[in-house]
């Protein structure tokens, strides 16, 4: 992913009016993340003053694509895959968002909810080299492929909020 500004993560929200893209919260260690933009497809943060808002900017066509997510307060815990990264290890921390979809559709109160890690962990998680199970002969081959299906999935769920399709 490559590296964006304050400015340009406020100004990639799609669902968000203006007023709610400038009190838009910022990813805490956003100055911090230096070299790690290499090492992530997506950037997907929880609103410190309210956990249940989320934001996520994912690259669509090389531009950046961001989204307000609402989620609920989690009641029960249980093992649910991740929509985006489809980790089977790492099931326990994943929350259903929802956004709004962008344009005149999201103003008649039409969504679009996906199951994501509560803490948008999925960069790493398609990182972890296989264990034997999972095995292969080429187990970065593997990661490879987990990298570029996480960037499809999650960039179609963009495109598809931007959209309203």
């Amino acid at each position: 992913m490559k590296p964006l500004t304050e400015n340009e993560i406020r100004a990639s929200f799609v669902n968000a009016s203006r007023r709610e893209a400038k009190q838009a919260s910022l990813p805490p260690d956003l100055e911090r993340l230096g070299d790690r933009w290499e090492q992530l497809d997506l950037l997907g943060w929880v609103d410190r003053n309210n956990p249940q808002r989320a934001y996520a900017v994912v690259p669509v066509d090389d531009e950046p694509v961001g989204f307000l997510l609402r989620t609920s307060e989690r009641t029960r815990r249980s093992s649910t895959m991740c929509a985006w990264c489809e980790d089977v290890f790492a099931t326990n921390e994943v929350s259903l968002f929802v956004a709004k979809r962008a344009g005149a559709a999201g103003r008649e109160g039409n969504s679009l909810g996906t199951l994501v890690h509560a803490d948008f962990s999925c960069s790493a998680h398609v990182r972890r080299l296989p264990n034997g199970m999972e095995g292969g002969l080429d187990p970065f081959a593997l990661v490879e492929r987990r990298v570029e299906e996480l960037r499809e999935r999650s960039s179609a769920f963009a495109r598809r909020l931007r959209d309203g399709s």
